[in-house]
Order: structure tokens, then C-alpha cells, then sequence
């Protein structure tokens, strides 16, 4: 299987890589524990049908000692004990603002409200544009079919 459209070898799409991932580092670099961030992005990844990104931060997150028992969890975070009430209001988060274009309303009040209580105004606003940011890989990813499975933690720096 190979992609539509080579977005590591097209100079529109590099440039575009840069800014956004110039975004990412904000995050990364930001308060919201990086179990949590790795967790966000695998269940986006998830929702969207993202393969490429859903094998690349699975691997990036073993590969910083997150267990596969949470790894395989995430799909199901709901009936799973593995998480804590933080992760699960994150997930949640994540879920909502994933689905936007499906739920009337958007994200809820009472998602909202439950995030705020276990994460400050620095670690939402990291959360809020982590969500928008994985989205966006997402969506870059799934319209080029970006093949899954041979992506290596650490590949991209």
C-alpha cells in the first residue's frame, strides 16, 4: 500500500509539517502530563481511522513505559479501571472534540466541567489544542491513506 499523495516529499506539505509540528512542541513542552497527551492522541487516532497515528503514538508511548494493558485499553477506556478520573475526563475531552461534527451541541458542558476539575487553565488550554492539533494529523493522514505499521518511536525527533 503506498499513499496518494508523498507528504514527506512535497514541499507544500513539509512546510505546512513545520509550522504545525513548531505547534506541537508547544505542547509537548507544556504541563499536561505526557502519559495524558499520548493517550489523547491514540484515541482521536482511534475515532478517525488513523492508522498511521494511531501505530505511531501506541509505539511512542510503549516505548516511554505506558503498559500494553492501558495500550489496548483505550478503545474501551470506559469499562476500563486502568485509568484515572484525570485520563478519563481527558479522554472524554478528547472524544467530544473529536466527534463535533456529530454531536449537536459540540462538547458539553458537563465534559468541559469535568476536565477542569483535574486539569488548570494551562493544562486545558494544552488539552483543547492537542485534541484540534491530533485531529488535524488525522485528517492529513487519512485523506493520502497514509500506510500504518512501519513507524519507529522516536522517528520524527
Amino acid at each position: 500500500m503506498e499513499a496518494r499523495l508523498n507528504l514527506y516529499g512535497n514541499a507544500i506539505a513539509l512546510k505546512f509539517a513545520k509550522q504545525i509540528n513548531s505547534a506541537g512542541k508547544v505542547i509537548s513542552d507544556s504541563a499536561l502530563p505526557a502519559a495524558t497527551q499520548e493517550l489523547v492522541k491514540i484515541r482521536a487516532s482511534q475515532i478517525n481511522g488513523c492508522g498511521f497515528c494511531t501505530d505511531m503514538h501506541t509505539k511512542d508511548a510503549a516505548h516511554a513505559g505506558e503498559t500494553s494493558v492501558r495500550l489496548h485499553l483505550v478503545a474501551a477506556w470506559r469499562e476500563a479501571k486502568v485509568f484515572t478520573p484525570a485520563e478519563r475526563a481527558a479522554l472524554e475531552l478528547a472524544e467530544q472534540g473529536t466527534r463535533i461534527a456529530d454531536a449537536a451541541g459540540g462538547v458539553t458542558d458537563e465534559a468541559w466541567a469535568e476536565a477542569a476539575k483535574y486539569y488548570d487553565e494551562e493544562q486545558l488550554a494544552a488539552l483543547v489544542c492537542l485534541i484540534a492539533l491530533i485531529n488535524t494529523y488525522n485528517r492529513a493522514n487519512v485523506i493520502v491513506q497514509q500506510p500504518a505499521g512501519d513507524y519507529l518511536p522516536g522517528q520524527f525527533g
